[in-house]
């Protein structure tokens, strides 16, 4: 066979449009970058807006400064999702998944299709996307792509939509009354009760349109996994070593996590920091507890207006990262009257802040979180317990792996839906002082050590990452040498 010059591989890479999507996938590029890749980084034109805003005007190429200072070949692209900017894309998020499932490939094909046809540069020959993507798949093999899925969530959540078919089958999901005893039959769950499940999957057809485009999303997106040459997940062997076994049983997946920086240089953020710092300053080591409910869910004004009393009347420290939509983009007023006054001195309100920045102060003690998985692998990297408040979809099986089996968390309420003051402040308490807390932290250190042994050079997630880049470039150079070829170096 004759052989063309040798070509580094060249890797699309996708997030889903979501801060806690987007985030681990600049890392795992600036990662596959600094090992010999070329990496197309493309981002929605609405979350690159996002990002603009946040940063005072355009924020340009997000990976300019990495590339000039790593010296890696980091090319970032944006595309339209279908919706013009002003659209409101979480208040109105059924149309906005339909764009995502119907209109947003398009444009994803037709950029691949243009960049084949540039002769100065070397060949896409690998899509990373978001296994949330529904179309990875189709568009893999439209242009001859090694297809690799990464998935930013922890391994048990995959291992339960992977077997969505057997929730069905045995009646837990879909039925006009879903079963309610503990589910034991899923490979790598020993068991799980149904109100820990995702909760799309706590959907029965008697309450539920199941043929909405969320469920619509799910089905597709779950069985086009299956046809990934590889998947990625943003998870640590040791600490899911059962579903992690199960889903080898059935694919390439490699455990490679926790993909994140202490110290990025990439802007990710959606929303304009503020800087916590001199109001941490001087204050006691884990005296102050850091409260943030993410860069997307919404919470119940009732519920805002609960936890506001309840961390009053705790009589601790807090920094509360409220953003202005959190309640809705409508609703601009949603805390208690003179809540703001009665705070000085005990607590500090922000819009939105560089969360790592702020929690690995040593005055930071513990994390009021909504349990989404970035939040919870950073927490755990800075030695921080956990109060569980889940307010998405998978954060409520985030939350048993948290509460219930690594035992590094409570909840906040027991019901969520009537979540009162008073346990907000005795669970507040608990969280950061007391026999509790002592057990907690234990704990904490014990999860923390999995994390950052895996990243050694000689831990599970490095090895795993290793062995990930050695196979998808030889499947990238069977590919090509079978098209044209061309030799990958």
């Amino acid at each position: 066979m004759e052989r063309t010059k040798s070509r580094k591989p060249h890797a699309m890479m996708i997030p889903y449009p979501l801060q806690g999507h987007v985030i681990p996938f600049v890392h795992l590029a600036i990662k596959l970058a600094s090992h010999g890749f070329t990496i197309t980084f493309v981002n929605t034109e609405s979350i690159h807006h996002h990002i603009s805003t946040a940063h005072n005007g355009d924020a340009g190429d997000i990976f300019s400064t990495s590339r000039t200072s790593g010296q890696l070949d980091i090319r970032y692209v944006t595309v339209t999702d279908g919706f013009p900017l002003s659209f409101d894309r979480s208040l109105n998020h059924d149309q906005f998944f339909e764009g995502i499932l119907h209109v947003f490939p398009a444009h994803v094909d037709d950029l691949i299709a243009k960049l084949s046809r540039r002769n100065d540069d070397p060949p896409v020959t690998c899509l990373i996307a978001d296994t949330f993507y529904v179309w990875s798949s189709m568009i893999c093999e439209k242009h001859n792509l090694v297809n690799v899925s990464f998935w930013t969530e922890p391994a048990l959540v995959l291992n339960l939509y992977y077997h969505m078919d057997l929730l069905i089958s045995n009646g837990h999901f879909k039925s006009l009354d879903n079963r309610e005893d503990v589910i034991d039959y899923v490979p790598g769950v020993k068991a799980i009760d149904p109100k820990d499940l995702m909760s799309y999957l706590q959907a029965s057809e008697r309450d539920v349109d199941t043929n909405t485009v969320v469920y619509r999303i799910l089905s597709k997106a779950f069985k086009d996994v299956k046809k990934a040459d590889f998947v990625l997940c943003n998870t640590v062997q040791e600490l899911e070593p059962d579903s992690l076994s199960a889903l080898q049983g059935k694919q390439p997946v490699y455990a490679i996590g926790p993909v994140f920086s202490t110290q990025s240089i990439v802007p990710t953020s959606l929303w304009a920091e503020s800087d916590c710092t001199e109001w941490l300053k001087g204050r006691p080591t884990g005296s102050v507890l850091y409260v943030s409910f993410g860069s997307y869910a919404h919470v119940g004004k009732k519920e805002i207006v609960e936890i506001a009393h309840g961390l009053l009347l705790s009589r601790l420290s807090f920094i509360w990262v409220l953003r202005p939509d959190i309640v809705g983009s409508d609703v601009p007023d949603f805390l208690p009257a003179g809540f703001m006054d009665r705070i000085k001195g005990q607590g500090l309100v922000v819009q939105w802040c560089c969360q790592m920045e702020v929690i690995s102060n040593q005055a930071i003690g513990g994390f009021l979180t909504h349990c989404g998985w970035n939040s919870i692998l950073e927490s755990v990297w800075c030695g921080l317990p956990l109060l569980c408040y889940p307010l998405l979809t998978d954060q409520f099986t985030n939350r048993k792996l948290v509460v219930d089996d690594w035992r590094i968390g409570i909840n906040l309420c027991e019901r969520q839906m009537d979540t009162t003051r008073d346990e907000v402040s005795v669970n507040v308490r608990k969280l950061m002082n007391g026999e509790t807390s002592s057990e907690l932290r234990s704990n904490v250190e014990k999860v923390k050590c999995h994390l950052k042994d895996a990243i050694t050079t000689v831990g599970s997630s490095e090895t795993n990452f290793n062995s990930f880049l050695g196979l998808v470039r030889d499947k990238i150079a069977t590919k090509l040498c079978n098209v044209n070829g061309i030799e990958i170096s």
